[in-house]
């Protein structure tokens, strides 16, 4: 018989096993409750009204009882099928379980990464089955004083993501629950117990390498193992006793079957198909359905003059990277569907991005969130899960992260999207800059891990796969981890404490993170607290705020280009302008470097719930103003001004794989649009690199640097901008706007504003006119006379005229001129 799979559907139930000394009675007293497979315990409480929303006002503070518990699932398991064997299989329990079945102890689990398959007792009927959670908290509190005061942190003693625990964007919420499906797998005499499937091309030929591991019943049968892609079957035999196999497959291409980053050409994808028969009768004992993509992959990390580069080479061709961090986005991960994680990701792609990093602190992803890479062309750098901690390397904790990354691997390598391992998050930096060798004092802290343990890992399962050993990492441990000439940087002076111009002193070869804070949009923060009065620091404002001294870095940062605002709504949209304002300088002064630089990777794409944070996409899914910077800075082709040998000058980056060439005009401009100096200059960039195009002084040399600018047009295709002084030196003109509302269709709005003013930044808040509202721009700086439109998608609510005279409807002059707000007539 083949390979039977049954989900475990349920009806389950939830009920406390350990209650924490000060958990809540009257939630107690409500138990047992349905429970949801994959779940949470929270959710599941929530579900039942036991308890408030967590992500609400301060209700996060009613709940660290529910992490500090013990927690048990019950359903019962109908075994039906005739096979020799049923195996109950998770494919995620969080963290500490406790199986039993009929009241017996069949297996306990200690990581959440992990995949558990649990074989049962033959024989057809009705089980009992009980999963119970022991608190998260209980390796931490079971660890010595001493190895308490060393390792510093409860996520160093367990396999579950960091971010669980609190962090400087998330909420604590420690969780336990069945997280990812469950379900019964019945069969007879062989099945595959793994499947790795390494793939490899060039221009003519694509090579897939097949490896599987049998588990078998009885070991005396012959088998044959079977793959067919792209009308190529290969096929091998497995003797009696044999317990692996391997077979490779070679595919003629054509230009057309290969895999592409976007922007670099398509994303074909090709089913391949694996299948175990027993030789003797013919049957199908066990099958394997999956897509692949033919791809070449690698990093050019080669010491060069200026230190070590790291770029990403796709098919041989060089690939500028213009990436996003990914955290979970669901404090919840179960709550992460496909509909979700498309709607990310198309957040992404539009904001012309080509590479994801899962960050180290959070998942490995599910299948559906690959899948969604490989489909977009997003390229896909994967942490370990490893983060901004030490961690002991003990004999148990070792095997489970061997475990865990061998599942990992071989769950993932099929992905053509995924092209980096990466050993861990900060941890080198960690034992660089923080107190850890201090309190390590020669202990074991994960090294051993990074250089060892995972890049072995890797080389076995994936041997074509690229592993680093850490971000930041400058490539050995003798050289300072975040060494701008060497690998990939961490960059937080800017945000921590010296304001986002430092982040033009640096000439970094590649960095993998960088940021600034912002609120979320409007409707996402006032949906999410409820303080009356609302202002920046009243209490549930506060606390969504996660940042160490978060709000006094929004005031700090803001402080040279605007006074901080009393107003909330001035509060909320300065914070917002100024978060695009630093994405945009960092972004494009690091694509100036090209190609020194080969890589920006903004921290962050998403968030968990509703929060300040360095997002560009609340978890809404509301864009803020700085998803539009990101959009415009991450242009593939980019004009830039830029300060270069004491003068000005427009780089032109090309991140495309085609020459760019054409002209440009640069106009020096009062307020009013009288021209004062113009120069004009035709260039050609190579694909990947940059061109500088020196300006001339009296080009550029403002005899009123108050009241005038610099704008470069590129033949109709890009702008530019420079601006001589801060906002609050600026004299900004009043503003004269002509807005007129336009109905395309019953969901699109076109909002026509025709500038009779010099404006900047302009921006409509979508999220004030409709609660499903969407814009398609924000940020415009128009010249007297010039023309926008934004187009709004979804259904207004009433009083649309009056929210863009007001609040929905911002420039940056609103923040310098006293009087108010953007001026507009309808």
């Amino acid at each position: 018989m083949a390979l039977l799979r049954t989900p475990v559907r349920g009806p389950w139930t939830l009920d406390v096993a350990e209650p924490a000394a000060d958990a809540d009675a009257a939630v107690l007293a409500l138990l047992p409750v349905e429970a949801t497979v994959p779940g949470s315990v929270h959710t599941d409480l929530l579900a039942a009204g036991a308890i408030a929303d967590p992500y609400l006002d301060r209700n996060e503070l009613e709940t660290p009882w529910i992490g500090r518990s013990g927690w048990s699932y019950r359903t019962d398991l109908l075994i039906d099928g005739d096979g020799e064997r049923v195996d109950l299989v998770f494919d995620g329990l969080d963290t500490l379980a406790t199986i039993e079945v009929d009241g017996v102890v069949v297996a306990e689990t200690r990581n959440m990464f992990r995949r558990h398959r649990v074989p049962l007792a033959p024989g057809v009927g009705l089980r009992s089955l009980a999963v119970t959670f022991a608190s998260p908290w209980q390796p931490f509190d079971e660890a010595s004083e001493e190895d308490r005061r060393i390792f510093g942190a409860a996520p160093s003693f367990l396999r579950k993501m960091a971010c669980n625990f609190g962090w400087d964007w998330g909420p604590a919420l420690v969780t336990s629950g069945i997280w990812r499906p469950v379900r019964l797998e019945t069969w007879s005499i062989a099945r595959l117990a793994s499947v790795r499937t390494a793939v490899d091309a060039d221009a003519e030929t694509g090579r897939v390498r097949i490896a599987v591991d049998l588990e078998r019943t009885r070991g005396s049968r012959a088998l044959r193992l079977e793959a067919s892609i792209g009308g190529v079957r290969a096929t091998a035999r497995i003797a009696e006793t044999d317990l692996s196999a391997t077979l490779q497959a070679s595919v003629p291409l054509t230009a057309e079957d290969v895999w592409w980053p976007r922007g670099y050409g398509d994303q074909p994808l090709h089913a391949l198909e694996i299948r175990l028969i027993d030789e003797a009768t013919g049957d199908v004992l066990d099958e394997d359905r999956r897509r692949i993509g033919f791809r070449s992959s690698r990093i050019d990390m080669t010491p060069d003059a200026d230190g070590t580069p790291f770029a990403f080479e796709i098919n041989g061709v060089p690939l500028p990277i213009r990436g996003f961090n990914w955290i979970p986005d669901d404090c919840f991960p179960h709550r992460m569907d496909r509909a979700r994680i498309d709607a990310r990701l198309d957040a992404a792609v539009e904001a012309n991005a080509n590479l994801i990093r899962v960050w180290g602190g959070g998942l490995y992803e599910g299948d559906e969130f690959y899948d969604a890479c490989d489909e977009r062309g997003l390229l896909v750098w994967q942490d370990f899960a490893f983060a901004c901690a030490p961690y002991p390397e003990t004999p148990e904790l070792r095997h489970e992260i061997e475990a865990e990354a061998r599942d990992n691997v071989e769950r993932l390598m099929r992905h053509p999207s995924l092209v980096l391992w990466n050993g861990n998050n900060e941890n080198w930096l960690g034992y660089d800059d923080w107190d850890w060798k201090e309190r390590l004092d020669g202990r074991a802290w994960g090294a051993g891990y990074y250089l060892d343990l995972l890049p072995r890992i890797v080389a076995e399962v994936d041997p074509a796969a690229t592993y680093w050993p850490g971000s930041p990492y400058s490539g050995t441990p003798e050289v300072y981890s975040n060494d701008r000439a060497h690998g990939v940087v961490h960059l937080w002076d800017g945000w921590n404490s010296e304001g986002y111009a430092v982040f033009r002193q640096d000439r970094a070869r590649f960095v993998s993170e960088f940021g600034w804070q912002a609120p979320p949009a409007w409707r996402t923060l006032t949906d999410a607290v409820h303080d009356d009065p609302l202002t920046p620091t009243s209490p549930g404002v506060l606390h969504h705020q996660k940042a160490i001294d978060g709000n006094g870095k929004l005031s700090r940062g803001l402080a040279p280009y605007f006074d901080e605002p009393t107003d909330m709504a001035d509060w909320h949209w300065a914070m917002q302008l100024n978060q695009a304002r630093a994405i945009r300088f960092a972004v494009e002064h690091f694509r100036s470097l090209r190609p020194l630089n080969m890589g920006v990777i903004l921290w962050q794409l998403n968030d968990c719930w509703p929060v300040a944070s360095w997002a560009v996409v609340d978890s809404a899914g509301r864009r803020r103003p700085g998803w539009y910077a990101t959009r415009d800075a991450y242009a593939p082709r980019l004009a830039t001004l830029q300060p270069r040998d004491e003068g000005l000058a427009l780089v032109m980056v090309n991140d495309t794989d085609e020459p760019w060439s054409g002209s440009v005009h640069v106009r020096r401009l009062s307020f009013d649009g009288t021209e004062h100096a113009s120069t004009e200059s035709s260039f050609t960039v190579a694909p990947g690199d940059a061109a500088t195009l020196p300006l001339p002084a009296e080009a550029v040399d403002a005899d009123s640097p108050d009241r005038q600018l610099l704008v470069a047009d590129v033949d109709g295709a890009a702008r530019a901008w420079w601006f001589f002084v801060p906002d609050r030196e600026m004299s900004y003109p009043e503003p004269a706007l002509d807005v007129a509302l336009r109905a395309v269709d019953d969901d699109v709005t076109e909002v026509v504003v025709t500038a009779r003013s010099f404006v900047r930044d302009l921006t409509v808040h979508p999220d004030r006119l409709g609660a499903a509202m969407s814009v398609d721009d924000a940020l415009v700086t128009l010249l007297p006379g010039e023309i926008t439109i934004f187009r709004l998608r979804g259904a207004l609510d009433d009083g649309v005229r009056d929210a863009l005279a007001g609040d929905a409807m911002r420039s940056a002059g609103d923040l310098v001129r006293r009087e108010g707000r953007v001026s507009a007539e309808h």
